[in-house]
């Protein structure tokens, strides 16, 4: 694990650049976060839907800037692993919230533990970086996510990738917006028609027969699928009409809790593999189109 001083560049400098200005493209001189008054005029989601895009980009700024350096790589299990990038991205995006929201709790990947159980009240629940193992292999398909959850339920998703300078974010009953544009879902309605995507859980070796199960039965019948590494990515992709669908198994609520919130807000649908009501303390996922959503779960069970 690298020494903590590796991040005290990383913690300073990025949670000054998002008090000030993130223009889209640069000399740009729009706050960059303008938008969310136009898109959330609920004056006690506001700031917090402000907060969590201010901490994703904070953590977003980290990942660019270290992004196709060498990495400081710790393995949590056989093919698990974390770098440099992961705690650093965390440390900025707890100090943000912190700063901005101290009163609300905070769950976040890298020092949340193993034992995970459903919160009650409000919670902050963080991925500083989904999508490390293509981050650490220059592959660049990754995101910050944040969820603001409320009794189980998440009223506030941010998804950022920071490569693209993708901002996707929705509020409970408010729309999913990227960019400070709407977005939903697609209106395939035929599985013949639908590009889906998947992920891998990192204990394949005891589920590989499970995973290539599904793969059997999902690959002959749809246009195809993709396998790109990061849960909030393929959801935030789902959620803009990217992809028609997206299923996984053994996630954790980090992955999923603000993509979940995005997907409905946008139009689609939620639920785990058997079609039941969905929760990001539930380890399977199930998204897609309302008239898809359907006929993937047939696949699944």
């Amino acid at each position: 694990m690298p020494d903590v001083t590796t991040y005290v560049y990383a913690v300073t400098i990025p949670i000054y650049a998002h008090k000030v200005t993130y223009g889209s493209k640069q000399g740009d001189s729009m706050n960059r976060l303008d938008f969310l008054k136009d898109i959330c005029p609920d004056k006690t989601q506001y700031p917090l839907l402000l907060a969590a895009c201010r901490a994703a980009l904070t953590g977003g700024f980290i990942l660019r800037d270290l992004y196709g350096k060498p990495h400081t790589i710790t393995m949590k299990g056989e093919i698990n692993l974390v770098t440099e990038a992961d705690v650093a991205s965390e440390t900025a995006i707890v100090a943000s919230l912190q700063e901005d929201t101290p009163d609300i709790p905070i769950i976040a990947e890298e020092s949340a533990g193993d034992d995970l159980k459903e919160p009650e009240g409000r919670i902050w629940v963080v991925d500083p970086l989904d999508g490390t193992t293509n981050f650490a292999h220059g592959f660049p398909i990754f995101a910050v996510s944040i969820a603001l959850m409320e009794n189980g339920h998440t009223t506030i998703g941010v998804i950022y990738c920071p490569l693209q300078d993708e901002l996707f974010c929705c509020r409970q009953d408010g729309g999913a917006w990227l960019n400070g544009k709407k977005i939903q879902v697609t209106e395939t309605d035929f599985l013949v028609q639908a590009l889906v995507a998947t992920g891998f859980p990192y204990d394949i070796h005891a589920r590989l027969d499970d995973v290539m199960s599904q793969m059997r039965a999902i690959l002959p019948k749809v246009r195809d699928i993709r396998r790109a590494g990061a849960a909030a990515v393929d959801l935030a992709y789902v959620a803009c009409g990217r992809l028609d669908g997206f299923w996984e198994m053994d996630l954790k609520p980090w992955d999923t809790a603000a993509g979940w919130l995005l997907v409905e807000e946008a139009g689609g649908r939620v639920t785990d593999f058997g079609g039941k009501e969905y929760s990001p303390f539930t380890p399977e996922i199930l998204a897609a189109n309302p008239v898809l959503h359907p006929l993937l779960a047939k696949q699944l069970v």
